[in-house]
């Protein structure tokens, strides 16, 4: 709200902005490592289960990192054993019916 009021003002104090920057330069690598971490942390899994090195995970510090690991993902074989179908034995054979003797 401060921030707003001071940027309303004819004459803004240069001070005051000042210290608005200042303030925004300290907090934002903290909301970068969080974001970096939400991309980073699913990532990680994806790269696990395909069968790939999960540490490429980290190309998403790297700019378009995430774009690389995308294709590397979409076009490489992945190196995964499909998961085993649920095996049913088949029923037995179901006898035939038989009928009184008829007189």
């Amino acid at each position: 709200m401060l921030n707003l009021v001071l940027l309303l003002q004819d004459t803004p104090d240069t001070s005051a902005i000042q210290h608005m920057a200042l303030t925004m330069m300290a907090i934002l690598p903290f909301f970068i490592l969080i974001g970096l971490a939400v991309v980073i942390l699913p990532i990680w899994f994806i790269c696990k289960k395909a069968g790939f090195s999960p540490w490429l995970s980290l190309l998403a510090f790297i700019p378009f990192g995430i774009l690389i690991l995308l294709y590397v993902l979409a076009f490489a074989e992945w190196k995964v054993v499909p998961a085993p179908q649920a095996y049913f034995p088949p029923q037995p054979p179901v006898p035939p019916p038989t009928f009184p003797p008829q007189s």
